[in-house]
């Protein structure tokens, strides 16, 4: 299993405010879209969500999204590993991805660029 990166999930109270300080703290321009009601916005290593607060409150438990060379491969480590997969593998607008929880209780998205 290779990861490649992780982001920081930050869920915010107001998306339009946040996302000019976080193009400007990264240097870069956000990506947006929307997943299930909450607007999401990528930009760098963040990855900023604002919506319903019953939609964060569920996004909240995610500690951090890990990209990952490939899904499946991550599904199987994780497996043999004693994580408990959670969601997934499915297909979502960066590529797919699951979410697990770790023996110790933490809980991770891991997504690949794969289709």
């Amino acid at each position: 299993m290779e990861i490649l990166g992780a982001t920081l999930r930050i869920c915010v109270d107001d998306l339009e405010t946040a996302v000019p300080f976080y193009e400007r703290l990264a240097g870069g321009t956000a990506l947006r879209f929307e997943r299930g009601g909450v607007s999401v916005a990528a930009v760098g290593c963040f990855l900023l969500m604002s919506g319903p607060s019953a939609e964060l409150e569920v996004l909240r438990k995610v500690a951090a999204t890990i990209a990952v060379k490939d899904v499946d491969e991550t599904h199987a480590v994780l497996t043999e590993l004693g994580a408990h997969i959670v969601a997934g593998p499915i297909a979502s607008p960066a590529g797919r991805n699951l979410i697990a929880m770790h023996p110790d209780g933490m809980v991770y998205e891991y997504v690949d660029r794969r289709g």
